[in-house]
C-alpha cells in the first residue's frame, strides 16, 4: 500500500537549536537489539496546555519541532526525538527517528519482546483534553499497514498503549513513573480496534463509554462473579452487564451475575431512590455511565449527578413513552427504567427506524407497562423496529384487551390466547384492541400485491388507519392484499386465520395445504395417502451425510426410483439438500461450493429436469452476525458450485423469514422455503414472510404412526416443482 510520510524537514524548519541535525535522516541505530518485530506502542503528547488546540498543520508541525528539542535536551534519547512516527488530527504522518530506534526510554519488556528495541513507537500530536479525528485514526490504520507490510523491518500484530505493563522497573532498578499515556487514544491502542487494519473500520469510540469502562472495571473487579468489560469505548453487552453486576453489588446481590433478573429488579425497587436523590456516588457513577451507553450526554463527572444527568433521564423517560411530570408514575417507573439502562434496548429512533413504529412501542409501554402495570412485561424498545422484544410485549398487550388476567399473561402465542382470538379478536374491533389490530397490520407492512404486469410490488399500510376507531377502504383493501400474499382466505376482516398470520411465522397452522416434505420415504401407497389426503407436492432429501452404519443415520435420501414413484401418485416432487445445517460450523464458502457440487450431480443422478430449484437448509435460529461471517458465504459458495456446473439448476433457501429474505435480495436464492413452524426463532419475530416465498412450513405431525410430515403450504404460481424426470440413459 502507499503512505505518505512527510520527512524530518517539514517540521526541522521550526526547530530552534540544532536545525540542520534535525533536518537530517535519522541516525542509524546503535542498539544492537534493534529489531521492531513485535508491534507499535502508540503514545500522545501529554497534559493539555492553554491554546493548543492544533487547529492548522502549523501548530502541528512546530510542535514536532518542540518534541524535538525537549528531546535532545539531554541524552535520555541518544540525541534524536524518541518516536518513529508522528500522527497528527488531520492525518498527516510525519517522519520522527523512521525505522531506526525510538520509543521512550523505558527498558521494560514485553514477554520476550524489549519495549525499546522490539516497537516501533507512533506520537498522536494531541494533548490530554483533545480526542482523536477520523483523519488520525484512519492514518495510524495505514501507518500501521505499513509498517507490517512494507517496513524495512515488518512489524507484527501488537498494539499497545505506552501506558501497557508500567509495574516493570525503569533500567537502574527503580520503579517507572506512572502514566496515562496515550491519553484518549488508548482505547484505540489494542489489537481489534479500528486502528488495527486487520480488522474492520469501526470508526470513532466514545470517551465517556471509555471513562465508564474503565471505572466500572477498576471498582468492580474484585466483586464476586465480576467479568470485566472492554475498554474500548463502544457500548456492547459486555459493557451494561458489567454494569448490571456494579450495581448489584452496590444493592448487596452477592455473587453478582450478568442479567438483570426479578432478584435484581426488586432490589432496586426496595431500594426506592431516584437518582437524583441518591447519596451512593457509586450508583450514580453507575447511573451516569450506563446514560452515556445509552447514548444521553449526561454528567461528565461519573460521580455526581448534574443537571445535564437529570436532562437525560428526562428525556430517557419521554422516548420510552412514560410521564415525567407525573412525580408517582416517574417513581414507580425507575426499576422498569433502570433495567432500560442496564440492557442494549435502544428508546431514541435509531437509523432506519420507523416514526410510526416508535409511536407504538410508546403507547405499549405508556399502557401497559404504566398504567395496567402487566406483571410479566418490561419495557419495549422504542427504535422504530418492529424485533422480538417488541413481538413480545405486544402479545402481553393483546391478551390483556382479549381478557386474559393479568397473572396469566405471558406473551406465549397459546391455546387461551388463540381461543380468545377466534371470539373475542374475530367480533367487532373498538378502542384499544382495534388499535392493536390495526397496529400488527402496520407491523407486517409493506405487504405485496400484483403489479400488473405479471410480477409484485410493495403495498403499504397507511399510518392514518392505526388510530382511527372508524371502518377505511385503505384499512380493508391492505387487509385484503395481505391475505392475498400470505395465502389465506380473503375476508378483508379480523378473522382468527389473519390474526394469527399477522402475529406468528406460522399463522393459523389448521388451515389446509396442499404441501409437504418429510424425511420418510414415499412408497406408492404413501403417494396415494398422501394424494387423497389434499397434498399435491413433496419435499424430500437429494442425500444424507452419514453413512448407514453412523447411529443418526436417518435415511431420508431419495431411493433410487423414489422420485417417479412420487409423480405416478400425481403428485410433484422439490428436492431439498441438506449436510448438517444445524451448526454454524457447516457454512462457509468452501463447504457451499462443494455441497452445490455434490446437489448437482445427485439432481442429475435423479434425472431432476434443467430449472429445478434446490433448496439449501439453514435449520436453525441464526442470528444477523451468523449470516454475515457463515451463512452467505456458504450460499455464495452454492451459487458459485451450480454457476461451474452450467447453471442448470437454480438454488432455494430454506430457514428463517430473516435468513430467506437476505439470502435471496444479498445472494440471489430464486425461491424461499420458510421455518414458519419455529416461530419462536429471532429470525421469524418482526420479520414479513419473504417476497419470493414458495413454501411456508408451518406444522409437523404424525400423518401415520411412525411417518412424521411437514404440513407447507405450497404458494399459487410459485416454484412449481418437478412434475417430470429427464429421460433415462
Amino acid at each position: 500500500m502507499s503512505v505518505t510520510i512527510h520527512p524530518r524537514s517539514v517540521w526541522a524548519e521550526y526547530v530552534i537549536n540544532g536545525k540542520d541535525r534535525a533536518a537530517a535522516p535519522p541516525a542509524p541505530s546503535d542498539n544492537p537489539d534493534w529489531s521492531p518485530v513485535a508491534g507499535v506502542f502508540i503514545h500522545y503528547r501529554g497534559p493539555a496546555l492553554p491554546n493548543n488546540d492544533y487547529n492548522d498543520h502549523l501548530e502541528c508541525v512546530v510542535d514536532i519541532a518542540g518534541v524535538y528539542e525537549e528531546h535532545t535536551s539531554n541524552d535520555d534519547f541518544n540525541g534524536d526525538i524518541a518516536y518513529n512516527f508522528l500522527i497528527c488530527k488531520h492525518g498527516e504522518i510525519y517522519e520522527g527517528r523512521g525505522f531506526e530506534r525510538g520509543e521512550a526510554n523505558h527498558c521494560g519488556h514485553i514477554g520476550i519482546y524489549g519495549r525499546n528495541s522490539s516497537f516501533y513507537s507512533i506520537c498522536a500530536v494531541m494533548r490530554a483534553d483533545h480526542t482523536a479525528t477520523e483523519p488520525m485514526l484512519r492514518a495510524f490504520r495505514d501507518l500501521i499497514q505499513f509498517l507490517r507490510t512494507e517496513a524495512p523491518v515488518p512489524t507484527g500484530t501488537r498494539i499497545l498503549p505506552h501506558s501497557f505493563h508500567y509495574e516493570d522497573k525503569d533500567c537502574d532498578g527503580s520503579d517507572y513513573p506512572e502514566t496515562d499515556c496515550p491519553g484518549n487514544l488508548t482505547m484505540y491502542a489494542q489489537p481489534g480496534s479500528t486502528i488495527d487494519p486487520a480488522a474492520p473500520w469501526t470508526g470513532l469510540a466514545d470517551i465517556y463509554v471509555y471513562a465508564a469502562q474503565k471505572w466500572v472495571n477498576a471498582t468492580y473487579q474484585n466483586a464476586s462473579g465480576y467479568i470485566h468489560c472492554a475498554e474500548d469505548g463502544r457500548t456492547g453487552w459486555g459493557t451494561v452487564l458489567s454494569f448490571t453486576q456494579g450495581l448489584q453489588q452496590e444493592l448487596g446481590i452477592s455473587p453478582t451475575v450478568q442479567s438483570f433478573g426479578p432478584g435484581t429488579f426488586n432490589a432496586v425497587k426496595a431500594h426506592n431512590t431516584l437518582p437524583q436523590d441518591e447519596i451512593n456516588t457509586n450508583l450514580v457513577h453507575l447511573y451516569n455511565g450506563a446514560l452515556w451507553c445509552k447514548g444521553y450526554w449526561t454528567s461528565r463527572n461519573l460521580g455526581a449527578w448534574t443537571q445535564d444527568s437529570e436532562t437525560a433521564l428526562r428525556q430517557l423517560y419521554t422516548d420510552a413513552g412514560l410521564s415525567w411530570p407525573d412525580t408517582a408514575m416517574r417513581s414507580k417507573m425507575w426499576p422498569h427504567i433502570c433495567k432500560a439502562l442496564m440492557r442494549m434496548d435502544q428508546f431514541k429512533r435509531v437509523p432506519g427506524g420507523d416514526v410510526e413504529i416508535q409511536h407504538i412501542q410508546q403507547r405499549l409501554n405508556a399502557r401497559y407497562v404504566a398504567e395496567v402495570g402487566i406483571p410479566a412485561m418490561g419495557l419495549v424498545p422504542c427504535d422504530g423496529y418492529y424485533s422480538r422484544d417488541v413481538q413480545q410485549g405486544f402479545m402481553m398487550a393483546l391478551q390483556y384487551e382479549l381478557g386474559i388476567a393479568l397473572g396469566s399473561i405471558t406473551g406465549y402465542f397459546g391455546p387461551a390466547t388463540q381461543s380468545a382470538l377466534r371470539g373475542r379478536g374475530s367480533g367487532t374491533l373498538t378502542g384499544d384492541l382495534r388499535y392493536l389490530f390495526r397496529s400488527a397490520c402496520y407491523f407486517n407492512s409493506p405487504t405485496m400485491e400484483p403489479d400488473g404486469s405479471g410480477g409484485q410490488q410493495p403495498y403499504a399500510y397507511k399510518a392514518s388507519d392505526i388510530g382511527t376507531d372508524f371502518p377505511t377502504g385503505t384499512h380493508q383493501s391492505w387487509v385484503q392484499a395481505f391475505q392475498r400474499f400470505s395465502q389465506i382466505p380473503v375476508t378483508g376482516t379480523n378473522d382468527y386465520t389473519t390474526w394469527a398470520q399477522l402475529l406468528v411465522s406460522s399463522g393459523d397452522t389448521d388451515r389446509p395445504a396442499t404441501g409437504s416434505d418429510c424425511i420418510t420415504e414415499i412408497t406408492a401407497a404413501r403417494g396415494q395417502q398422501l394424494y387423497a389426503a389434499g397434498y399435491r407436492i413433496v419435499g424430500r432429501y437429494l442425500d444424507e451425510h452419514l453413512p448407514p452404519t453412523d447411529p443418526s443415520y436417518l435415511g431420508k435420501a431419495l431411493k433410487p426410483t423414489e422420485p417417479q414413484t412420487i409423480l405416478n401418485a400425481g403428485l410433484r416432487l422439490f428436492p431439498l439438500f441438506q449436510y448438517n445445517g444445524t451448526q454454524l460450523g457447516n457454512f462457509t464458502y468452501e463447504k457451499g461450493f462443494d455441497q452445490g457440487t455434490k446437489a448437482h450431480l445427485k439432481a442429475i443422478g435423479y434425472r431432476l429436469p434443467g430449472g429445478t430449484c434446490i433448496y439449501f437448509a439453514v435449520d436453525y435460529d441464526a442470528l444477523n452476525v451468523d449470516i454475515d461471517s457463515n451463512i452467505k458465504p456458504y450460499f455464495r459458495g452454492v451459487k458459485d458450485a451450480l454457476a461451474e456446473a452450467g447453471n442448470y439448476y437454480s438454488f432455494g433457501v430454506y430457514g428463517s423469514r430473516n435468513v430467506c429474505i437476505r439470502i435471496s435480495r444479498e445472494v440471489g436464492a430464486r425461491w424461499s422455503m420458510v421455518s414458519a413452524m419455529s416461530w419462536g426463532y429471532s429470525g421469524n419475530l418482526g420479520f414479513p414472510l419473504p417476497d419470493n416465498w414458495s413454501f411456508n412450513q408451518i406444522r409437523e405431525y404424525n400423518f401415520q404412526p411412525g411417518w412424521g410430515l411437514d404440513h407447507d403450504v405450497w404458494r399459487d404460481n410459485a416454484d412449481p416443482g418437478v412434475s417430470f424426470l429427464e429421460p433415462g440413459q
